[in-house]
């Protein structure tokens, strides 16, 4: 039987979404399926790491006296030799040997590729898209950029880093100028929709940007796409990629906030909210073949493997689409669209960890280190025998 670690919470404004995802669908499918032994692995909003079986339950985190009942647990410490193991501390200590790990943090820390780079260097197979692809679909401005090097539409756009809107303030609001209104502010790095404002004039910009700030040291300003659909296609694989069905949310806001997306469907929606949403999304068979070939273009560019999801943006009145930005893990896996697309969720969460452990096998094939004479060359001083 697999031991299998599921990494959840952590210190970012998507701490409660990420410990939905964790158990919706994915520490229920893996617990149903009866293959693996599941670890909860907890990383508290202070940095802490716990783990106890009891966490598989999502009703241990919905406690009234969430945080006495956390204060009394052990944490759990990790060790990087050849592989990835949980230790308990103790007189005889506790260690579990993890065989996958299955990623379930989004946005700071998780998703921008931060908790790639431990498991990669730990040496132990995780679900999902690398470091590299995940820091770069993380950050808005890049993924832009890579896409335009590639000629895939995106809409046009300003950015800047906080010291640059402190010291150059009247050369950049001349560029947003050159903008067509109304334009978006968005955090470069955050997901959720957190942070983000639609601005109608320059009046409300300053302070969208300022709001922008406060989350994040990097922004983007962009053009709002009028006569705007919204869609979005989820993608599975490495090499060979499996497409869901393109889905339009049908928000009733200017804004797919964060409400509208976690909250407007009351306690059905378990995750990305489902109740408000049209799949597969009518928008005609030529559009619908532009938004897959665009989305396998996007995720091959991009180099994501696993899963992630592609949206877009497309005038109605144009057809002009556009990609917005590349969520490399989605809310609850969307696997409500995957359902759809004849896919359970025990099937899209085991196929992924199929992927993983595929995607390490293919790269312990590779070299990583070279032996050279180089340090016997180097002069200095001997060690004295």
């Amino acid at each position: 039987m697999k031991e299998i670690a599921v990494i959840f919470g952590g210190k970012s404004v998507e701490h409660d979404v990420s410990t939905i995802t964790a158990h919706i669908p994915i520490i229920e499918a893996l617990l149903a399926s009866n293959k693996c032994d599941v670890w909860p692995v907890y990383i508290a909003k202070d940095g802490s790491w716990y783990s106890n079986k009891k966490m598989n339950a999502l009703a241990y985190f919905k406690q009234p006296d969430f945080e006495e009942q956390l204060a009394r647990e052990k944490k759990v410490g990790l060790s990087f030799d050849k592989g990835l193991s949980l230790v308990w501390p103790g007189i005889i200590p506790k260690t579990v040997r993890i065989d996958v790990v299955f990623p379930s943090m989004h946005g700071t820390f998780g998703e921008d590729g931060s908790l790639m780079g431990l498991l990669r260097m730990a040496g132990v197979p995780y679900v999902g898209c690398d470091m590299a692809s995940s820091a770069v679909a993380m950050d808005k401005v890049f993924t832009k950029q890579v896409l335009t090097q590639e000629g895939i539409p995106v809409t046009p756009f300003v950015w800047f880093t906080k010291k640059e809107w402190s010291d150059e303030q009247a050369g950049l609001l001349e560029k947003i100028s050159k903008l067509h209104w109304p334009v978006f502010v968005k955090p470069a790095h955050l997901g959720s929709s957190i942070g983000i404002t639609k601005v109608k004039n320059e009046s409300e910009l300053e302070n969208a940007i300022e709001v922008a700030l406060h989350y994040d040291d990097k922004v983007l300003v962009e053009e709002s796409v009028e006569n705007l659909i919204e869609v979005t296609l989820p993608i599975m694989g490495n090499d060979t990629l499996r497409l869901a069905e393109v889905e339009r949310p049908l928000n009733k806001t200017e804004l797919f906030d964060f409400t509208e997306k976690y909250m407007s469907g009351g306690k059905k929606g378990g995750g990305a909210n489902s109740a408000y949403s049209q799949i597969p999304a009518e928008i005609g068979d030529e559009l619908t073949a532009t938004v897959k070939e665009l989305g396998k273009e996007t995720y091959r560019v991009l180099g994501c493997s696993g899963i992630a999801r592609v949206d877009f943006l497309i005038d109605s009145k144009a057809n002009k689409i556009y990609v917005n930005e590349v969520n490399t893990l989605p809310g609850s896996l969307y696997h409500h669209n995957w359902k759809k697309a004849g896919v359970s969720s025990m099937e899209l969460v085991l196929g992924l960890v199929s992927l993983a452990e595929e995607r390490f096998k293919e790269q312990e094939g590779l070299t990583h280190t070279f032996r050279s004479d180089i340090l016997d060359k180097i002069g200095g001083p001997k060690i004295s025998k």
